[in-house]
């Protein structure tokens, strides 16, 4: 499974309505860090494509959304599972940390 992009439209689908626990990756095109963060997930994504969905939120381009979830800093991940926001992360973790994260909350 590979990064899907997520935004305003197709959100309560990937997301709130996903059988799999879902990592939204809420990112920009200017940030640094958040490019440095793209393939560490896209890694992930394959590694875990059985447990988690891994999405991304452009928020220059999804406002609302990134106001919904009071995003203040970018890269934010925040940890879905049943439709719920369980965990957030904020920054650019080591790819062990961020797996470590994720296996711990799902």
């Amino acid at each position: 499974m590979t990064v899907i992009n997520i935004n305003e439209n197709n959100f309560e689908e990937e997301v709130v309505k996903s059988s799999l626990p879902c990592l939204v990756d809420f990112w920009a095109e200017w940030c640094g860090p958040c490019k440095n963060l793209a393939p560490i997930l896209e890694e992930i994504s394959d590694e875990l494509k059985e447990q988690v969905k891994i999405g991304k939120i452009n928020i220059d381009d999804n406002q609302e959304l990134a106001a919904k979830f009071s995003i203040r800093s970018i890269p934010t991940m925040i940890l879905f599972k049943d439709g719920n926001s369980i965990d957030t992360k904020v920054g650019l973790p080591p790819k062990k940390e961020l797996l470590d994260w994720i296996e711990t909350k799902i």
